[in-house]
């Protein structure tokens, strides 16, 4: 058996939101990974990398910039553009320092370094130096802002990056006709640039913001399945249980209609007391047949035969046998009074266990136990098999995976009688599955364990 159970039916819900609301698991998220991953506005670029180095790295990249920048925009734009040091001090401040902010706001940065360039462009063109020099823009400006289109394009929308390179384009044309003889080709490399800049950051973008999509929809599907699979085993054994209840619901009739006549002289209030108590459970019965034509499914029309028990499990596990798994079977001779619910429950751990080591194991020694413990409490009931040897060994599994169906539905016919159940691989490969069911009455709450694959 390669299946196993996790925690009670609501953890597959609760794994559900925490994979949506994280998508991929930090331990997961390498920096390639994380850098194509869109982040919400304010966080940092590769905030969802797994390793606080790689979520620093973008604030020590920033840094270095600016602080290799903004002393050589200072010392170029006064010692070639010859420009006023206290106007070089301010301006490569307001064209570098930004960078900063990019980080986490990449496209204000922007607005204040286009603004700033647009503007140091227009004073250089008054500097006694520029004739000669790179204009409209400083080789410090293109380095810088190739920079920043590179943490533009990680964040931003296509429609975004589309405005950002034609503002870009527009700046280096509108400098051109407005000082013609101080123009260079500068402005023409840095569009270009910029446009493949834009181009290949959004490109990766888009495709982790459609692979982060693609995630959240098979998370949300595979949660659905397991709430699906849930509701499903919910209601077969509600069908199930039917018999039951109304095997019980039928005795309280019968008793209350006999009475006045196994009990002589009962006065004429008893006798109204039980004829109202007889008139409730046919009307409760009406009732469970009416629910019972809501929870039953296509093609369970002819379910009519009655409710197996323990005492087919000597069918099951010849059954087993025959279909080629060895099977011992240990069934205590006096079980007492185990009540129905029980006593189905039982029959179907059984059942699903040794389904699963036919599916899942064939060919493994397997060991089936039903006894009584603790002075007739509590029903145990135990399937364990070993790892698949001799012809089985030689035999795939009939199953690479299952449904999910069998071990959900052991988990909720231990929650409704109030037992315990224990599933888990074990250090030879074989697989244990262990119940605990109450033959008296549920006293503890019900309680699962064990892993799943």
């Amino acid at each position: 058996m390669s299946t196993g159970s996790s925690s009670p039916g609501t953890s597959s819900l609760a794994r559900l939101r925490a994979l949506v609301r994280r998508v991929v698991p930090a331990s997961a998220r390498g920096p390639l990974v994380a850098l194509a991953t869109p982040t919400r506005p304010g966080a940092a670029l590769l905030a969802d990398a797994s390793s606080v180095w790689v979520r620093r790295l973008p604030y020590v990249v920033a840094f270095a910039f600016v602080a290799a920048l903004l002393p050589v925009t200072v010392t170029v734009l006064t010692n070639d553009y010859r420009l006023n040091g206290a106007l070089a001090g301010a301006l490569a401040t307001a064209q570098t320092a930004p960078l900063l902010l990019a980080v986490t706001r990449p496209l204000q940065a922007w607005w204040v370094i286009v603004t700033a360039d647009f503007v140091g462009a227009l004073i250089l063109i008054g500097a006694d130096g520029t004739p000669g020099q790179q204009w409209p823009w400083t080789p410090m400006v293109v380095l810088g802002y190739l920079a920043l289109m590179l943490a533009i394009g990680l964040r931003e929308p296509r429609r975004t990056l589309v405005g950002v390179w034609l503002v870009t384009g527009a700046a280096g044309w509108l400098c051109e006709l407005i000082a013609p003889d101080l123009s260079q080709p500068v402005h023409v490399l840095l569009f270009v640039l910029s446009g493949v800049l834009l181009l290949i950051t959004g490109t990766l973008r888009e495709r982790g913001d459609a692979q982060r999509r693609l995630v959240e929809q098979e998370t949300i599907s595979e949660g659905e399945r397991a709430r699906r699979t849930l509701l499903e085993e919910r209601a077969r054994i509600a069908r199930e249980l039917h018999d039951v209840v109304a095997h019980h619901m039928s005795v309280i009739t019968v008793q209350a209609d006999s009475a006045p006549y196994r009990i002589p002289g009962l006065p004429d209030a008893a006798r109204e007391e039980f004829g109202s108590i007889a008139a409730s459970a046919r009307e409760s019965l009406a009732e469970m047949r009416r629910l019972l034509v809501v929870l039953r499914s296509e093609g369970t029309e002819g379910e009519r035969a009655p409710q197996p028990g323990l005492d087919r499990v000597q069918q099951l596990v010849e059954a087993t046998v025959r279909a080629g798994v060895p099977t011992e079977l240990s069934l205590a001779a006096e079980l007492g009074d185990v009540p129905q619910a029980v006593d189905l429950s039982a029959y179907r751990i059984v059942q699903e266990a040794l389904a699963n080591v036919v599916r899942h194991a064939p060919g493994a020694p397997t060991r089936v136990s039903v006894r009584a413990e603790e002075d007739g409490e509590w029903l145990m009931v135990l399937v364990v098999n070993g790892a698949p040897d001799g012809q089985g060994s030689r035999r795939a599994p009939l199953e690479d995976g299952g449904t999910g169906h069998g071990l959900v539905g052991m988990r909720e016919r231990v929650r409704l009688t109030g037992g315990t159940l224990d599933t888990g691989p074990l250090p030879d490969g074989g697989f244990r599955v262990a119940a605990r069911l109450p033959l008296r009455t549920a006293g503890a709450a019900p309680t699962t364990k064990g892993s799943s694959s």
